[in-house]
């Protein structure tokens, strides 16, 4: 499917990762799952480009496949690369503490001397 979205020629698709399919048991539908350069504003774009090229997709899946049928596709942006993203941010933004400038234990007081 990677290698089909890059000889599609769509300015939309140029910077979508496909990054999980997620295929029911019985084959008859399958969620692709995406992230790309855009972000939550062009993922709208992105469905949409996805979704009319659709049944091209759907024909390389069958001709990798070689199965009787192929699942239907459809789309939706990967939220979990996008948690970790976020997760990510905020780890950032959090301030750094040297966690070694204080003798404090666990419940916040002094440890105690271990020359006894």
């Amino acid at each position: 499917m990677a290698e089909e979205l890059a000889r599609i020629d769509d300015e939309r698709l140029e910077l979508v990762t496909i990054t999980a399919v997620d295929v029911d048991p019985e084959m008859n539908r399958a969620v692709v799952y995406f992230d790309s350069m855009f972000g939550l504003d062009g993922d709208a774009g992105v469905e949409e480009a996805l979704m009319e090229h659709r049944s091209r997709l759907q024909s390389c899946i069958n001709r990798e496949m070689h199965a009787r049928k192929t699942p239907i596709l459809s789309f939706k942006p990967d939220e979990v690369i996008r948690a970790a993203e976020r997760i990510e941010e905020l780890l950032r933004k959090r301030p750094v503490t040297d966690a070694s400038a204080t003798d404090d234990g666990p419940d916040g007081e002094a440890d105690p001397s271990p020359t006894e």
